[in-house]
C-alpha cells in the first residue's frame, strides 16, 4: 500500500521508470516485441530481394514502401502488413522503455546509449506507419518525399547547412552500421547458443550489419551531394541509394552482395527475435 502510495506521488522521471519496467516486465509485450523481430526480418528480406531485381530491370521501388506493396499483394498480405505495424510499433516501445531504464553509471555513455534506443525507436515508428499507410490500401513514395524534403530545405535560410547536416547524420547511422557489423558489437544484445549455430547467426549478423550499413551511407552521401550541388532531386531515400549502386563500375555486383547481405540482414533478425537479450 505505502510502496504504491509512493508511486503515485513520485517525480514524471519516477512514473515514467516504472512504465517502462512493467512494459519489460510483461510477458505478453515482450513476446509481441520479439515478433516484430521477425517482421522486420520479413521487411529487410523483401527490400532485399528488390534490390537485387534492380540489376535485372525491376520496377518496384527498392525501399520500405516497395516491400510493403509486395507484401500486400500475397494472399493475407494485408493481414501481415497490420502484424509488422503492431510487432514494430511494440519493438519501438520497448527500446524507448529501455532508453528510460538505462542503468549505466557512466553518464556519458548512459545518455549515448539512451539517444540510440531513441533513434531505434523512431526508425521502426517509421516502419510500422508505412505498414500501416499500405494495409489501409495508401501508398508512399520514399524518394519523392526526400526530394520534396530537400526542395523545401534549399528554399529557407540555413536550409543547406541542414540539409549538409541531415546527410551526415544518416552517413554515421550507416558507418554506424558497418563497424557494428565489423566489430560484432551486436553479440552482446544476444544470448547466443554455443557451437555451429552460434558462428553461423554472427557470420549473418556481421554481413547483414555491413550492407544496411553501406546502403544507409548512401543515403546520407545523397542528402549531401544534393545540398552541395543545390539539385533537390539528387536527393533520396533508399531505394535512390540503390540505384546510384547500381550506376556505379561493378555495380550490378555491388548491389547483388548489398541485396544479397540485406536478406541476410532480415534472416540475422529471425535469429534475434530468438536470442535477443530483453
Amino acid at each position: 500500500m505505502g510502496d504504491s502510495s509512493t508511486r503515485a506521488g513520485g517525480s514524471p522521471v519516477d512514473s515514467a521508470k516504472s512504465a517502462a519496467e512493467a512494459v519489460q516486465d510483461s510477458t505478453v509485450f515482450r513476446t509481441i516485441a520479439r515478433i516484430g523481430y521477425v517482421v522486420l526480418g520479413i521487411v529487410h528480406i523483401v527490400i532485399g530481394a528488390l534490390a537485387i531485381s534492380i540489376t535485372t530491370g525491376g520496377g518496384q521501388d527498392a525501399d520500405q514502401g516497395g516491400a510493403m506493396e509486395q507484401i500486400r499483394q500475397i494472399p493475407l498480405g494485408v493481414l501481415l502488413l497490420w502484424v509488422i505495424a503492431l510487432g514494430l510499433a511494440a519493438l519501438a516501445v520497448w527500446q524507448i522503455a529501455e532508453a528510460v531504464v538505462e542503468r549505466d553509471p557512466d553518464t556519458k555513455k548512459k545518455w549515448g546509449h539512451r539517444a540510440k534506443y531513441i533513434g531505434t525507436a523512431v526508425a521502426y515508428i517509421a516502419i510500422a506507419i508505412t505498414a500501416l499507410v499500405y494495409a489501409l490500401g495508401g501508398q508512399s513514395d520514399s524518394s519523392q518525399s526526400s526530394s520534396s524534403l530537400s526542395a523545401q530545405l534549399m528554399a529557407t535560410p540555413g536550409g543547406v547547412a541542414l540539409l549538409v547536416a541531415i546527410g551526415l547524420l544518416v552517413l554515421g547511422i550507416g558507418v554506424a552500421f558497418v563497424v557494428r557489423g565489423f566489430t560484432r558489437a551486436f553479440e552482446k544484445h544476444l544470448a547466443l547458443p554455443a557451437g555451429t549455430a552460434r558462428q553461423g547467426i554472427v557470420v549473418f549478423g556481421v554481413v547483414g550489419y555491413v550492407a544496411k550499413g553501406i546502403a544507409v551511407a548512401v543515403t546520407g552521401v545523397l542528402f549531401i551531394v544534393a545540398a552541395i550541388t543545390h539539385d533537390p532531386e539528387t536527393a533520396g531515400g533508399l531505394d535512390a541509394a540503390l540505384h546510384t549502386l547500381a550506376g556505379l563500375p561493378f555495380g550490378p555486383l555491388i548491389l547483388w552482395v548489398v541485396g544479397g547481405g540485406l536478406v541476410v540482414y532480415g534472416l540475422f533478425c529471425f535469429a534475434r527475435a530468438r536470442y535477443a537479450r530483453m
